[in-house]
């Protein structure tokens, strides 16, 4: 629950647990915003849905709908008009999902996409902005900050938060003429450890309050989200919407994702960081990308991710 008007410096964050909501879940098993790891293997992101389900997931949070937007075949097809992999059947699956998410924003429900890679964003987005004003809270071990001139591999999982924000072709950037989907004003990018100079400079020359691992460690998980729920108090949002890269946590507890780097959040912080922005009142859902199931063949890393997931939901 949040404290509305709380003077500054006053905590805004209460123990309890009627911030919880009916829980609704859409599967978006899409894969066609990464390149292919390798010349025989496509990513394997699209086998999340059903691999968190058969690791307890849904055991765990008993979602009161499932619901799932099938994707088309993988496919590393360039299309010439934006200079991106996947470009058509990307915008008609950010129809597809924005459609299946439209009709939960606002009700007493928690919206979870279960992803898929990092390109969903665009139709959590795109949904969003069907219904007013959000913020966006992004989780990423990543600042996906980068327009198409800047992009080795092409590939929109490593744009989405450019593109989310308008910055890109705008094939992508307005579909339906929505764009910008969300406001650089109304963006925390959180946890990025990449710190390739040129790479990070094109996020800090933007809008969009920034973060990286060595900044959370400095200030604290807890002062970035009492920051960020004032921002959405500030500017008169209607709520907000939680992005989670697994790829934010260390490489050691989650090894299985496309690009991994040293060091990464605990377990501690991440939860830390979901409990706080859930329990405020404002986040109206969250999507989840990018653990490939074929880099965990046993399940240990999925098993540890769907144990705090349960935490998180049930603090």
């Amino acid at each position: 629950m949040i404290l509305t008007g709380a003077a500054a410096g006053e905590s805004i964050f209460l123990t309890s647990s009627a911030h919880m909501k009916n829980l609704v879940i859409i599967n978006a098993p899409f894969n066609l915003g990464l390149k292919q790891l390798g010349s025989d293997r496509p990513p394997g992101v699209q086998k999340l849905p059903a691999w968190l389900q058969q690791h307890g997931l849904h055991e765990a949070l008993h979602p009161k709908h499932i619901s799932t937007i099938e994707a088309p075949a993988y496919s590393m097809k360039l299309d010439p008009v934006s200079g991106v992999l996947n470009a058509d059947e990307i915008v008609d699956y950010t129809r597809k999902l924005s459609a299946a998410i439209q009709p939960v924003i606002g009700k007493n429900d928690f919206v979870l996409v279960v992803g898929g890679d990092c390109s969903i964003l665009l139709g959590c987005a795109h949904a969003l902005k069907t219904s007013g004003r959000y913020a966006l809270f992004f989780l990423d071990g990543h600042t996906d900050y980068v327009t198409t001139n800047f992009s080795a591999t092409k590939a929109v999982a490593g744009m989405d938060l450019a593109i989310v924000t308008g910055n890109g072709h705008e094939k992508l950037t307005a579909v339906d003429g929505l764009g910008p989907y969300c406001k650089e004003e109304d963006v925390y990018a959180v946890g990025n450890r990449c710190y390739d100079a040129s790479y990070v400079q094109l996020i800090k020359n933007s809008g969009i309050d920034y973060y990286d691992l060595g900044t959370i460690r400095k200030v604290g998980p807890e002062a970035i989200v009492k920051k960020f729920i004032h921002s959405i108090q500030q500017n008169e949002c209607e709520g907000c919407w939680i992005h989670l890269d697994v790829d934010v946590l260390d490489n050691g507890l989650m090894p299985c994702v496309d690009s991994p780097q040293p060091g990464g959040l605990t377990y501690d912080e991440l939860k830390t960081i979901l409990t706080l922005l859930i329990s405020s009142g404002f986040v109206r859902g969250m999507d989840i990308t990018i653990l490939d199931p074929d880099l965990d063949p046993d399940g240990q890393y999925t098993r540890q991710f769907v144990g705090m997931l349960s935490d998180v939901f049930h603090h």
